[in-house]
């Protein structure tokens, strides 16, 4: 996986960035009307030729949740992914993404992985690509969790779907 990461952020790193002009934005200095679920992990404002934009990303830890009907404990927890399109200072939500590891009554995972968010312009068509890479799942064996990469430029949605191999097994 290591090897995989490294592949795709030399892909990233050798592309155009400098067309998609960035800037990071703290969590602190996002404006209120912008509304999110969780913690921030990623706050990132970009312009392209469509316009100006807010990605953010954010993860809600582990959440106990209470099966009142079984009298069990589950965890769960969820990822977000917010672009908000930025017209006269006016923020209005463009695209939403959500995926979570939901009742689990062993480790549940659901986080984006580190070094894997990134804007930028493959194809030099001036319209940015922002990309999230991210694993889930309900682990309570040596079983793969799912492993996500997903693609949004302008308001499609791209995705690669699949699985991570645990180290020191198979």
């Amino acid at each position: 996986m290591r090897l995989f990461n490294l592949f795709l952020l030399l892909i990233l790193a050798g592309s155009s960035f400098a067309q998609i002009k960035q800037t990071p934005v703290a969590a602190k200095d996002i404006p209120a009307s912008i509304k999110y679920a969780g913690h921030v992990i990623n706050a990132v404002k970009f312009t392209d030729k469509q316009g100006d934009y807010l990605v953010i990303t954010t993860e809600t830890g582990l959440v106990k949740v209470k099966d009142r009907d079984a009298d069990m404990e589950f965890e769960k927890a969820d990822l977000y992914a917010y672009c908000y399109k930025i017209v006269d200072n006016k923020s209005t939500l463009y695209w939403q993404m959500h995926d979570f590891a939901a009742e689990c009554p062993v480790h549940v995972t659901a986080n984006y992985l580190k070094g894997t968010f990134a804007i930028a312009d493959l194809d030099n068509n001036g319209i940015a690509e922002v990309w999230l890479m991210y694993l889930t799942g309900c682990r309570g064996d040596p079983s793969p969790g799912s492993l996500k990469i997903i693609m949004h430029q302008g308001n499609k949605k791209y995705a690669v779907r699949g699985s991570n191999r645990i180290n020191g097994i198979c």
